[in-house]
Formats: structure tokens, sequence, C-alpha cells
């Protein structure tokens, strides 16, 4: 995740992958799963509309009451060198979603929607540390149109979902009440990042980055990449549910 001004080396705003160097439409029933830790994707990226797409304990997170599914989300949002422009706010440019599958232990769906910013442009600190080009999020939809295919094709309002720390939730929130969008998810949301510090009896709460170097997985794709970092954060959360930690889960078979 990204967004926001920068702190040091960079981190933007807030959020909690930990940084180093800058380093889909359709059901997901047709989607044939992905399974293993650290394996590549599965099949070519789904496409939305034409375009590839503090010590409190962990809220439940649980499965889809209809199909044992979890929603892992990450976000990428317009971010900056220092303050950002006059008048421009961080906004959300690409979400990235994996779908788990937490009682088979499989990753079963794998998304991107970008998403075009209306306050705020794509400058090149934001293009080095996501990759992600003002010409690329032209093509995406607006924000609004993006949280309604959230809600209707990915069923963002009854599925469980999950991101690692807070700052997707709150960018969401943000967003959300600043353009007068109903909100996309349902209030079923779990802090992997909280649930990892726990289950590992960390001091400190890891990057994403760091956590798959504790937990022994590849960081497959780009850091800050939505698409990419959902993936990765989706190995971890079924290296949890393996091991009997995510809250309100299943243990994998097999």
């Amino acid at each position: 995740m990204t967004g926001g001004p920068a702190r040091s080396p960079v981190t933007g705003g807030g959020h909690g992958h930990g940084h180093g160097p800058v380093t889909g439409r359709g059901p997901v029933d047709g989607r044939r799963p992905v399974t293993g830790r650290g394996l590549r994707r599965a099949g070519p990226v789904r496409r939305e509309n034409g375009v590839t797409g503090g010590g409190r304990r962990p809220t439940l997170g649980g499965m889809d009451d209809a199909g044992g599914l979890l929603n892992v989300v990450d976000v990428e949002a317009t971010c900056w060198d220092g303050r950002p422009p006059p008048g421009a706010v961080s906004e959300i440019i690409e979400i990235g979603l994996t779908v788990v599958d937490l009682s088979s232990g499989e990753r079963v769906g794998r998304h991107r929607i970008l998403v075009r910013p209306a306050r705020s442009t794509v400058g090149d600190f934001c293009t080095e540390l996501t990759g992600l080009t003002q010409a690329e999020v032209d093509t995406g939809l607006d924000f609004a149109a993006a949280c309604r295919l959230l809600a209707a094709e990915h069923r963002a309002g009854a599925r469980p979902w999950a991101s690692w720390g807070d700052y997707d939730r709150n960018q969401f929130t943000r967003q959300c009440r600043a353009t007068g969008t109903a909100y996309p998810f349902g209030h079923r949301h779990t802090n992997a990042k909280a649930v990892f510090t726990e289950a590992h009896g960390l001091r400190k709460r890891p990057g994403m980055a760091q956590a798959l170097q504790i937990a022994g997985l590849p960081l497959e794709g780009r850091h800050h990449s939505g698409e990419d970092d959902a993936w990765n954060i989706a190995a971890l959360v079924l290296g949890l549910a393996a091991r009997g930690a995510w809250p309100g889960g299943a243990t994998p078979h097999g």
C-alpha cells in the first residue's frame, strides 16, 4: 500500500507493508485454484472494464457464509516525496484483490482494479514506487464505480476481508466519506499484520516484506503493486490458517 507524503525511507501515509528499497471481472468459480506456497500467478489477470485490472486485538475475519471465501485487499494511492501539491489529496489508484479459500488452503482468484484519481495526479515519485503512470490510471474506473464493482462482482459487503494493517480500510473510509460514496465493505475486517505479529510472538509489527522473510515465503512480483501485494498477503494468511492462528477460519485440508 502506498499513499500520501513519504516518510523515511519511503513509507507513504502510515500504511503497514514495511519498506526497503523501492522495489476481475467474472466469478471466482471459473478460476483454476492456485495452491501451495510461493506459486506464481495462475493464468491471466482478471480485467476490470478493459484494464488489467496499537495493541487492539484483531477483529474476527471468518469465512464467506456462502462459499468459505475471504477477500484479501491491498490498495495503492497517489503519493509524493514530501507534502502533496496545493489542493491535492491522496487517492486510491489501484485495488488489488486476491480471493482465498480458507477451507482448502488455496488462493482461488486474483484481481486488479485501476482507479482514476479526481483530485491528484501520478507523478514521477509515485510511478517509481508503484510502477503506475498517469496514463495507465486514466484508463481506470472512477472511485465510485470501483466501489460498486467491489460490491457487485466481489461480494465485498457480504464477504469478510483482510488487509496488512489498517491503512487500506482507513483509506477507503476517508475517501468514501470525502466523495459521498457508499462504503463497499462489510464490518468483518481482519488486520492480518496484527494476527501475524501475535502468532509469531513478535514485539513489533513487521512490514509485509519482512513478514514474508519470517514465514519463509518469497516476495512474488513487485512490492507496492496492489495486485502483487494482495497476492503475497494472501500467502501469509494461508500460512497463519495452516498453523491454526487465523481468527474464525478453518484449518486447510490436506
